[in-house]
């Protein structure tokens, strides 16, 4: 697919962070660290975008991405719009766009805005690489994810950003690739990767002959949750009570309940960033005036029109985290007009996320189906990304495969280290997506 001797990228592009690993030979890679706003360097690239209003001082306004759009976003929130977990949009149909300061930005704008910052903060040996394996998920998050879409947009985003000797492949093969350097003997492999907007399973057949590892994919599967899915339990039982769901108001003479839709587009990271600007926004500050409780829905409004999504972010993945570690935990969300302490009991926790945990186990059987194998076959199971640090699921899969076949490590790595190492390979055609 290139020269042999020319470096290979891996690029991961999650939901949540982005990672790039380049090639260092067979069967090696090392990850890119980015610099970040106080001179340190770091190995992920956060998957967020800021715009800044034009002014005097920014007559053409200015794009930001990674640890610097949080930064631009947290100087002046006011004058700046942060964009979280935009990967989700890129299979749906329905997301024809989003309008920022006067300008009107498709998908592909986004993804093209944002790679652009990724390729600038990466440096020379992003520049030096003869080839791209880009990661795609399984399955495209979404209710009614369009395949052929997100990869179309992919595409123009990436031609334009000028990643045009490229490759899409699995993301879950790369993290198998990752950790087939860890096996001493041959082994039937079940890789769980838990990204932000997605959760991927792959099985693959390694072969350990001559000290080089082989390998034959036999099955994949995925669902559109994971991470944010989570968060967004948490926000629904948590923080939408307080800010008016629920509630009631007043048209017509009659009593209506206020809508749901509000609270679903309010607790996910993707819609945040566009409610501001948004019909349903007005909507809502309609129904303020003649709300049942009207200091509820107000802390709403005020939620939304005072840009609080980033610290409510924050605090959602901090009690998550907590809870990752002890039985229970606090979310302390304190905005401008909002102010919550609220425990959490992971009892709790892992019940609000029961549907998310069974659209797991069920893309899991449909990998296994697929395989023609039962949880019997598989002799080791790799559990990558941040949501397999959730115990809930962990367990699921200790409880199915036995706890000596679980593995993990490299949560943040994997994919993109592996990706690279695919475009070593001698012949990387069985590998692509």
């Amino acid at each position: 697919m290139t020269d042999p001797a020319s470096p290979v990228l891996g690029i991961d592009f999650g939901t949540t962070n982005t990672v790039v690993a380049i090639s260092e030979g067979p069967q090696s890679a090392r990850i890119l660290r980015f610099p970040t706003p106080r001179g340190g360097r770091d190995q992920t690239f956060r998957s967020v975008l800021s715009f800044r209003e034009r002014d005097a001082a920014h007559p053409t306004g200015e794009v930001q991405a990674g640890p610097f759009a949080i930064e631009a976003f947290l100087d002046d929130p006011h004058a700046t719009r942060l964009i979280q977990s935009f990967k989700t949009f890129a299979a749906s149909a329905a997301f024809s766009g989003t309008v920022i300061f006067n300008r009107r930005f498709q998908f592909e704008d986004l993804l093209l805005a944002y790679l652009r910052q990724v390729r600038r903060h990466a440096g020379a040996d992003f520049e030096r690489a003869g080839l791209a394996i880009v990661g795609r998920p399984v399955a495209f998050a979404g209710a009614q994810p369009d395949e052929a879409l997100a990869l179309k947009r992919y595409a123009a985003a990436l031609d334009q950003a000028g990643l045009t000797n490229r490759a899409l492949a699995y993301e879950p093969v790369g993290a198998a690739f990752f950790f087939a350097r860890r096996l001493a003997a041959s082994a039937t492999v079940l890789v769980a990767d838990f990204g932000g907007g997605t959760s991927d399973f792959s099985i693959l057949r390694f072969e350990r002959r001559e000290g080089r590892t082989s390998a034959v994919p036999l099955a994949r599967s995925g669902v559109g949750v994971a991470g944010d899915a989570f968060d967004y339990r948490i926000i629904d039982h948590l923080i939408s009570p307080a800010l008016g769901k629920g509630g009631e108001y007043r048209s017509g003479g009659k009593l209506l309940p206020i809508p749901n839709r509000y609270y679903a587009a309010f607790a996910r990271w993707n819609q945040l960033a566009i409610l501001k600007g948004s019909r349903e926004f007005r909507e809502i500050r309609e129904i303020e005036r003649t709300a049942q409780d009207p200091d509820a829905l107000g802390r709403f409004v005020a939620l939304i029109a005072n840009d609080e999504g980033y610290a409510l972010y924050q605090a959602v993945s901090k009690a998550k985290a907590a809870l990752s570690d002890a039985e229970h935990a606090t979310l302390s969300f304190h905005a401008e007009e909002v102010e919550i302490e609220a425990p959490i009991a992971r009892a709790d926790f892992e019940r609000w996320i029961a549907p998310e945990l069974s659209a797991i186990d069920q893309a899991v059987d449909q990998a296994l189906a697929q395989a023609k194998l039962t949880a019997r076959d598989i002799d080791r199971v790799f559990l990558t990304g941040g949501s397999s640090f959730v115990p809930a699921v962990r367990q699921r899969f200790t409880e199915r495969f036995g706890a000596q076949a679980i593995e993990t490590g490299g949560e943040f790595e994997s994919i993109a280290t592996g990706l690279a190492m695919i475009g070593s390979e001698p012949d990387a055609s069985p590998w692509i997506a």
